[in-house]
């Protein structure tokens, strides 16, 4: 390969990769960057019916 060929390559795939960055800044992507980690800790009451939830006590292991 000529390395004008590869010289431009390298120029277009960082000029895509500039431009996929500005349009996730320009859509919002990056705006709250510590929310969904404090989302995620929050009860959800209303989702799941009481005693409907995991199994308590020990698991049983396989037979076999």
């Amino acid at each position: 390969m000529s390395l004008g060929l590869l010289i431009g390559l390298s120029l277009a795939l960082g000029l895509a990769a500039w431009l996929f960055f500005v349009w996730t800044v320009k859509s919002g992507q990056y705006e709250d960057p510590e929310g969904p980690k404090y989302r995620m800790l929050e009860d959800d009451e209303g989702e799941r019916p009481a005693g409907k939830g995991r199994p308590q006590g020990p698991r049983e292991p396989p037979e076999g």
